[in-house]
Parts: structure tokens; sequence; C-alpha cells
């Protein structure tokens, strides 16, 4: 019986193993979350960055869920969310550009009837 002699060695089962870890890793990795809500902004030229302080911010995703602090809401519970803060702290409005204005102009209109009146529109530069 002649013996094979061992002059290279097949890497083929090694790189289908990594390629499997890999798609694994890149499924995995996408799941994770980001600690914010997902929302598609406008853009707009006067952007400026927000200060470092304690704010509110009341999220409008496109199909209409509305967020208070990343706690899902309804319309409804806004207002008695805002009950008990003060009128002059920073209320940050983070909307979907493809939501409807309706929507919008709602969370605005309780806004202006509590008399809130440091707001901020969230938009991309």
């Amino acid at each position: 019986m002649k013996v094979k002699k061992f002059d290279t060695m097949n890497v083929v089962p090694f790189i289908d193993i990594m390629l499997v870890l890999l798609v694994i890793v890149l499924t995995t990795a996408s799941f994770v979350a980001h600690g914010f809500i997902p929302v598609d902004l406008s853009a707009a030229k006067s952007s400026q960055k927000i200060k470092d302080q304690k704010n509110i911010t009341i999220t409008i995703k496109q199909n209409g869920e509305i967020y208070f602090d990343k706690k899902m809401v309804v319309l409804e519970d806004i207002e008695s969310k805002l009950t008990g803060l003060k009128q002059n702290i920073p209320i940050n409005l983070n909307c979907d550009k493809n939501v409807k204005f309706e929507k919008f102009v709602q969370v605005i209109d309780i806004l202006k009837d509590k008399n809130f009146t440091n707001l901020s529109i969230i938009t991309k530069k």
C-alpha cells in the first residue's frame, strides 16, 4: 500500500464553517436593540445639536404609533403624562417624515393647550 504524501492542507471545510458562523453573527447582530426608536426624520438646513439636559422626547412613527420617552402611548394619554411637569422643560418632537401631518398637529395642539413653550422638532441635517 502506497502512503500519500501530505503536501497541502484542505482549507475548504474551514472556509465553509467560517462562512456559516459569519451568517449567524450577522443575522443575530441585526436583531440587537439599538436603544432608540427608528424614525425616518425630515431634513432641515437649520438643524442644531441638542444640549444634554433633562428633556422629554415624543416620537411619532410612520404607522402613527406615539412614544412618550420610549414608552408607547395613545394620543389621549399624552395630556395625562404632561401633568406635573414644569412648563419650561425641553420637549423634543421626533416625527417620521411620512406621518400624516394631522397626527403631528394633534400632538402640538396638546402641548400648546398645556402651555409648553420649549419645543424642538428633531430633524437630520
